[in-house]
């Protein structure tokens, strides 16, 4: 099997860098490089007793992806075994060493034990007293991947200059795992979003966001929902190449609060009404969905939902957005897909470079954002079918 640059970088480094940083593009193979080289030092090194941290920023973003990738990983070789995986602790015992999965929203956690190796998934997503606290408490190497997504960022100034820290820097190209399907619809970025091709298909430095839609809204770490007059959710349908998205959103005044509560690809509406149910929406909520899946809307009513359609007048989209901005809007900042996509969302440019008259946002980057335009939808009677 070919090996991911990632995997022989880590490889070649890890007894002489304190960090190791793995910065590149979508689809480069860097997490799963990552955990498959813990696996590997545990093999390597049976019954020495070390302690490896695989750090996230929230708890439900390690368990939808480096725990996953954890368990697929292992069980790739038949050698994942439940009695050696403590889920209450989120551990695991693997040829004598532990493992543990821990979340930076964990503040006991982050001041908690000393460890060996670090790796923090996703490490543009934490604070820098995040960083500092978690390797303060490493005593040999640490690992972190992120998307170059941020113009500017502490990872750029305070880890990537140091003298113990080696860069790596890949894009899909370097791993040799993927479908032509996939690497399809990577490239087709190139021509349609050179500002997100840059960051996700070569794995650069974002240079800024041009014609970005949305630029004041805040992160915030809980809402305090009984506060709000009233909340409804937007759901936006997706399935094999766009995700499923249902945002809930409440509102106090000129004030709108946004939780993500699904994001996910694959999903039937059985599966959707599951994952609905479990975040705790019942059929006493109202759901503002995409009038253009009428069949979806249907069977979201036979699960038990209040599900209704939005009604996209000429010109709606737009007009929906400026409402928006007009406003204060606040957004958890667990949620991740929300924040990754008002990145990305931006105007179409003209061959001037200046947002095209009228406004259009570029058919992109819009799941999340097209739920939330729904849920914000206040005029039932004008808005709803």
């Amino acid at each position: 099997m070919k090996v991911n640059p990632n995997l022989k970088f880590l490889r070649d480094n890890y007894l002489t860098k304190r960090i190791l940083v793995l910065q590149g593009g979508t689809r480069s193979g860097k997490t799963f490089s990552a955990i498959q080289f813990l696996i590997e030092l545990c093999y390597k090194y049976p019954n020495a007793g070390m302690v490896i941290t695989i750090a996230r920023a929230t708890y439900p973003a390690i368990r939808g992806s480096v725990l996953r990738d954890f368990i697929d990983i292992l069980n790739s070789f038949d050698a994942y075994r439940v009695e050696n995986h403590n889920k209450t602790e989120s551990t695991y015992l693997l040829e004598g060493n532990l493992i543990e999965f821990i979340s930076l929203d964990q503040p006991q956690k982050v001041r908690g034990r000393k460890r060996d190796l670090l790796f923090i998934n996703e490490c543009n997503e934490i604070t820098l007293e995040g960083w500092n606290q978690m390797l303060f408490r490493t005593t040999a190497c640490a690992v972190i991947d992120f998307n170059p997504s941020d113009p500017m960022h502490w990872i750029y100034d305070e880890v990537q200059t140091r003298k113990d820290c080696e860069t790596l820097i890949t894009t899909y190209k370097d791993n040799p795992h993927l479908s032509d399907v996939v690497i399809a619809e990577i490239e087709r970025f190139k021509d349609v979003d050179p500002d997100y091709w840059k960051v996700y298909g070569e794995g650069k430095r974002s240079a800024g966001r041009k014609g970005q839609i949305y630029t004041t809204w805040q992160k915030v770490q809980e809402i305090d929902w009984a506060e709000c007059s009233s909340i409804t959710y937007g759901v936006d349908f997706g399935f094999t190449n766009d995700p499923t998205c249902v945002v809930k959103l409440g509102r106090k005044n000129d004030r709108r609060y946004v939780e993500e509560i699904v994001y996910e690809k694959g999903l039937t509406l059985d599966l959707l009404a599951d994952r609905m149910r479990k975040a705790g929406i019942d059929g006493g909520d109202t759901l503002i969905c995409d009038s253009a899946e009428p069949r979806s809307i249907t069977e979201l009513k036979r699960y038990g939902f209040k599900a209704i359609g939005v009604k996209k007048s000429k010109d709606y989209k737009r007009h929906a957005i400026l409402d928006l901005k007009r406003l204060s809007i606040f957004v958890t900042a667990n949620s991740r897909n929300i924040w990754e996509e008002v990145t990305w969302y931006a105007w179409e440019m003209d061959k001037d470079g200046k947002p095209r008259s009228p406004e259009r946002p570029i058919d992109a980057f819009d799941h999340s954002m097209d739920a939330i335009l729904y849920a914000n939808s206040v005029k039932p009677r004008e808005v709803y079918i």
